[in-house]
């Protein structure tokens, strides 16, 4: 059986790779990534922010159906399947790694947003209570640079309640009550993938296949990186250096991934998706939050193209041809259905709706059209995505905007009036989509 790796980036925008055309930004390893794989020209995140998405991966269902609406809101619960209980049935040892949000790490410890806090004891639902095996993982944020420590406030999203120098109070959590002490120092992006590698090790020992999944926390703020990494962009503003600088340290950890896969002789065997949680945080070139929706309308917390349109890549040496260029549209709620049939499981098993599809005839080129639409919701904003046509409401859905992105990715010329057949259609189309997520909503799927 083929080993799994889903890496996921925080806040890395639309046009936040050199491949994607930055004027800045170095990212070696993932331009090599892409050239030897696939590149999703249209990937898009299931929503406009960070715990929602992530709820999209673990269970290829939009987070709205179990109640994650926003970060720090809801949990995955129990009657949902996840990636790693999936692969953990069929044999494969499982780790996660990095940011979870997912729910809270504890129920005795005062930490992060949420746990520790009584009124929060609802929201424990830790990844080893979920499939994994082995966890390495905070409940949600952290600094860039040396994660445990408060950075500068110019960093950028430091509570006012935090000293610079002192703890943040977030842990990365190993198991109940079980916190890391040691190699919590430097890049945040090599802290994590130093428990990432013996995990790899240890499962190729044992001769057991492995699902990764790895949710670094860079770029999201606080931004702030060493000395090493801002020289390449020393020629720029502070703010840019940092910016740029983690991005061009989380993918040195790419590249030390992909390099021990090879190491192991297992890179043949070894599917690697890479893409981000949603688009760039805030208003470009304002403090640290530089990232690039490379000219898409919106940015994270919107349902535009900037704020879901992200980096979206996989590579599968033997399975997926270098250079491949994926026009069709897909999504984070494709990898739960893309990695059941990698494992040869059938969803209609587990008798229960889900919202994506399967990536791998897509990124083969068997599939040249998206057969099922992207729904989205976040807050008052809805949308579908139907090939190369969308709807857009910023309003609950009292009105609609269309646009054709295969002409007009920018989201500039409303069709909604010349083209009325095909927006009533595709409201249509998403409003039988919410009636499906509302009896979700209700528990009636378990």
């Amino acid at each position: 059986m083929p080993n799994i790796i889903l890496l996921m980036a925080d806040d890395q925008g639309w046009g936040d790779t050199a491949y994607n055309g930055h004027p800045h930004l170095r990212t070696p390893n993932l331009d090599s990534m892409a050239a030897n794989g696939a590149v999703f020209e249209r990937f898009y995140a299931a929503s406009a922010v960070c715990s929602p998405t992530r709820g999209s991966v673990m269970t290829g269902r939009h987070p709205l159906r179990y109640g994650i609406c926003h970060a720090n809101c809801g949990h995955i619960k129990a009657e949902e399947i996840t990636l790693g209980e999936m692969a953990r049935k069929t044999g494969y040892v499982t780790g996660h790694f990095g940011k979870w949000h997912l729910g809270t790490l504890t129920k005795d410890t005062v930490e992060a947003n949420r746990g520790g806090r009584p009124k929060f004891d609802a929201d424990y639902a830790p990844p080893w209570d979920h499939g994994f095996d082995v966890s390495f993982v905070t409940e949600s944020k952290v600094p860039t640079w040396n994660p445990m420590i408060t950075p500068p406030r110019s960093s950028g999203d430091v509570n006012k309640s935090l000293k610079e120098g002192e703890p943040f109070n977030t842990a990365y959590w190993t198991g109940p009550r079980q916190m890391a002490t040691e190699n919590l120092e430097g890049d945040d992006s090599r802290v994590i993938m130093d428990r990432v590698i013996p995990f790899i090790e240890n499962a190729v020992n044992e001769k057991k296949p492995f699902l990764s999944i790895i949710w670094f926390h860079t770029p999201h703020l606080p931004v702030l990186t060493g000395e090493v990494y801002r020289k390449p962009y020393n020629h720029l503003s502070e703010d840019q250096q940092h910016y740029y600088g983690v991005i061009t340290a989380m993918d040195q950890q790419v590249g030390r991934l992909r390099k021990k896969l090879k190491s192991l002789g297992i890179s043949e065997k070894t599917v690697v998706f890479y893409t981000s949680d949603n688009g760039p945080e805030g208003k470009s070139a304002k403090g640290r939050t530089q990232g690039s929706t490379r000219g898409l309308k919106g940015r994270k917390r919107s349902l535009n193209e900037g704020g879901i349109r992200v980096p979206g890549i996989m590579e599968w040496p033997g399975k997926v041809k270098p250079g491949t260029r994926v026009k069709i549209p897909c999504f984070t709620s494709d990898y739960f259905p893309t990695v059941a049939h990698i494992l040869g499981l059938d969803l209609k098993e587990y008798k229960r709706p889900f919202d994506g599809t399967d990536l791998l005839p897509i990124a083969q080129g068997e599939v040249k059209q998206r057969f099922k639409p992207l729904a989205f919701e976040f807050q008052d904003q809805l949308a579908l995505i139907d090939n190369n046509y969308k709807i857009y409401s910023r309003d609950g859905g009292e009105s609609f905007e269309l646009y054709n992105l295969a002409f007009d990715s920018g989201e500039m010329i409303n069709l909604a009036t010349k083209d009325s057949g095909r927006l009533d259609k595709m409201v249509s189309i998403w409003r039988k989509w919410k009636i499906s997520q509302e009896n979700s909503a209700q528990g009636n799927d378990y």
